[in-house]
């Protein structure tokens, strides 16, 4: 199972998440590197670990604010892929993600429930950015779904889940926000084993406190392709080869 490490980016720092309140988050202290700047984060993961690709949630994107194109390229410099997370709600927000002066940096591209407001929202971005580019992220707190889409708002995750790949979704995280940094697991293999029943083909990428070696293999008996990690490598956890 492939291990994503997680870049949080807030104020043009990497910060350590905490169930989910943004309002709490701090600059990372790691004992990968010193400082929270993105470029010592970022060559410490490539370096120590060999890791080719990485997650960037920016916060202050996904709050409205407008990209930090500038840490984006700095990680990139390093040698990182990247997953982007910047708070796509539609076309307007995805176009400067897929123009070719960026392109060349971004694997992947992550839509999330909290952010899309429309249901239509998602088939006009998988046209644009295109379904082998598109992540999906299956946002919950504490189980529940995070969206302001009408039509969502009633459904089970799964129901959920179930919908977007009828739309195209082919990829697709599954993460709870009350499970990040709280060292309690990512607590969705129940919901993973669902959905990789329901589409044996989707692409699944979970996380949301992965405390250790452990966890990954949960994870990975439950069906998950893939694991965002964020705490763990930090905190010596989890070696080079997810020893």
């Amino acid at each position: 199972m492939q291990i994503l490490p997680v870049v949080d980016l807030l104020g043009g720092q990497v910060v350590r998440g905490i169930a989910g309140r943004r309002e709490e988050y701090r600059p990372i202290v790691s004992r990968l590197c010193s400082g929270a700047q993105p470029a010592s984060v970022a060559r410490a993961l490539a370096e120590r670990f060999g890791f080719a690709e990485a997650y960037v949630a920016d916060l202050d994107a996904i709050a409205g604010r407008d990209p930090d194109w500038t840490s984006y390229q700095v990680i990139a410099g390093c040698g990182l892929q990247l997953w982007i997370d910047a708070g796509l709600t539609g076309i307007e927000r995805a176009t400067p993600f897929v123009q070719p002066q960026v392109q060349h940096i971004v694997a992947r591209l992550i839509v999330g429930l909290e952010s899309l407001a429309r249901r239509e929202a998602l088939t006009e971005l998988l046209k644009l950015v295109g379904r082998e580019r598109l992540v999906f992220s299956l946002d919950l707190k504490q189980g529940r779904p995070i969206t302001r889409v009408p039509e969502w708002h009633s459904l089970e995750p799964a129901e959920i889940a179930r919908d977007v790949f009828e739309l195209g979704v082919r990829s697709m995280i599954v993460l709870d926000l009350a499970c990040v940094g709280a060292g309690a697991g990512v607590g969705t293999e129940v919901l993973a084993r669902s959905l990789r029943t329901m589409q044996p083909s989707l692409e699944l990428i979970g996380g949301g406190g992965v405390r250790g070696v452990d966890d990954l293999r949960f994870m990975e008996a439950a069906g998950y392709d893939a694991a965002l990690v964020a705490s763990a490598l930090h905190d010596g956890k989890i070696e080079r080869n997810g020893e």
